[in-house]
């Protein structure tokens, strides 16, 4: 299947597509015509002797410097060269490949000024699986990811270094493997190129298609504590969320009681009035951060569809403007506070952990494990839970009021979208084990609940992770534990098995 590219309905679910199942793409007939279309006007423009920035003009802080034609047409592939200064690890490809497929979308609306030979054979690297090796540290967010752009625009131009075929080779070289010429850049394409927000927006677009299996599954593992602290289930009536409509907060109670639905637990009330605010509250806790998914991808999908460029050319009016449509802020914004949603995520699983744990609160033995004394149990499980929310705490500082000025002061205001995107990816890995953790003891407690059975849900999510992890009868190592059941939180197969049992828990 092909996704069409024409700059206005790409999504996060497209970019998944292409970035990870390797589906390809392709321009739609409009957007090629509108790209040739635009090009055609620089070339008349140049033709003029108009002064146009980063086209007949130096970049950054050399803007007032008049180029040649001759020293324009040079220029473009100098800016490419003299940006590629990014340090650090490599990105994934699979980054890469969706920062290519954003930033296709964005010569679709026919305003960058490239020629549709270059948009079409990179669009090609993507297809053909020609992927750049990306640094991932070096754009501060604005003026676009100049740096990592860059190093996308050099393996074009027959440079740098890319992979094809599972091998690591000179870009010149993985270009001709995969049946593509090198292109030789003309006015404009350098900046074409790499003026743009696109791989924080590729990194987004992936992150958030991953943050939401991970709602979903804080959802389940939310609801296995609930169950197996045989908690009061009245705070979750439809009634009392009715009256305070986060949309979240709805969602999440919504989903707990199809969660709870026949549970053998719940319907033996402890006689308990009031449970702690981290069950009973789980739903205002854990509802904002849907609500904060929402606005990320409202702001992502936005900026995927959007001219994000400098200068923009008006082919219509033969007019072009040196503007700020590349300044990463609104990325920046949108990943930092998704920080907080997923970082709260695990505040609160990690609560959870210890209400399951602590005989005081549970009712159950001592860190789930008879014998306490000579059996710790799951005791040092919570350690690592508490290690990863503390590290979240550290890595929710928001990065985007953090701005170093740069180019001897032209570009005095920068995003740093890319550093709460590192940050961000990293909450979400902590996250991952969290919530491990968290199913691994509400799973332990509920075989202390025997005979009685959990909920429809709970319990499709506890035979999952009973066929990777054995009852905990006495200590034992808990890293593999651990691991087995992150690994079905992102695999996707515990999410799988309780959807199957009480439908898609929509957020």
């Amino acid at each position: 299947m092909t996704v069409i590219v024409d700059g206005d309905g790409l999504t996060i679910e497209d970019i998944v597509r292409i970035a990870r199942r390797g589906e390809k793409m392709e321009f739609s007939p409009e957007a090629r015509a509108r790209i040739e279309r635009c090009q055609k006007m620089i070339t008349e423009l140049v033709a003029r002797g108009e002064k146009i920035y980063g086209v007949t003009t130096g970049i950054g802080e050399l803007a007032s410097v008049f180029l040649t034609p001759e020293q324009g047409l040079e220029l473009q592939k100098k800016i490419v060269f003299s940006h590629s200064a990014s340090y650090g690890d490599e990105l994934p490809a699979e980054e890469i490949r969706a920062a290519m497929a954003a930033r296709a979308n964005t010569w679709a609306k026919g305003h960058s000024g490239l020629r549709l030979d270059t948009a079409r054979t990179y669009v090609e690297m993507v297809n053909r699986r020609v992927t750049p090796v990306v640094y991932e540290k070096g754009s501060v967010g604005c003026s676009g990811d100049l740096s990592p752009l860059s190093q996308i625009a050099e393996v074009l131009l027959g440079e740098g270094t890319a992979t094809y075929e599972g091998e690591k080779v000179p870009g010149e070289k993985a270009m001709k493997m995969a049946g593509l010429e090198p292109v030789t850049p003309t006015y404009k394409e350098g900046l074409a190129l790499i003026n743009g927000t696109q791989v924080m927006v590729g990194q987004m677009a992936l992150i958030l298609n991953d943050s939401r299996d991970l709602i979903k599954n804080a959802i389940i593992a939310s609801a296995m504590s609930l169950d197996a602290l045989n908690s009061v289930v009245k705070p979750f009536d439809e009634r009392v969320h009715a009256l305070r409509p986060h949309r979240g907060q709805v969602i999440v109670a919504s989903h707990l009681r199809r969660l709870f639905r026949d549970s053998e637990i719940l319907s033996n009330p402890s006689g308990k009035v009031q449970d702690g605010y981290s069950l009973r509250c789980t739903p205002q806790a854990l509802g904002p951060t849907i609500d904060l998914w929402h606005y990320a991808r409202d702001t992502i999908e936005l900026e995927l569809n959007s001219v994000v460029d400098n200068p923009i050319f008006f082919p219509d009016e033969m007019d072009h403007i040196g503007a700020g449509n590349f300044h990463g802020q609104p990325i920046g914004i949108a990943a930092d506070v998704l920080k907080i949603g997923m970082a709260e995520v695990c505040d609160l699983s990690e609560r959870h952990i210890n209400r399951l744990l602590n005989p005081a609160l549970s009712g159950l033995p001592a860190f789930l494990v008879e014998g306490a004394g000579m059996n710790s149990g799951q005791m040092v499980a919570q350690y690592t839970a508490a290690v990863m929310v503390s590290e979240n705490k550290v890595l929710s500082h928001p990065a985007s009021v953090d701005s170093i000025s740069v180019s001897a002061d032209q570009e005095d205001h920068v995003s740093m979208g890319p550093v709460a995107i590192r940050h961000l990816k990293e909450i979400n890995r902590n996250a991952v084990g969290v919530l491990a953790i968290e199913m691994m003891a509400a799973a332990q407690a509920m075989d202390f609940r025997k005979p009685l059975k959990p909920g429809k849900g709970t319990g499709a999510a506890y035979e999952m992770i009973r066929e990777r992890v054995d009852f905990m009868e006495e200590d034992r190592p808990l890293h593999p534990d651990i691991r087995a059941i992150s690994d079905l939180i992102t695999s996707g197969r515990l999410l799988e098995a309780v959807e199957s049992e009480v439908g898609e828990l929509t957020i």
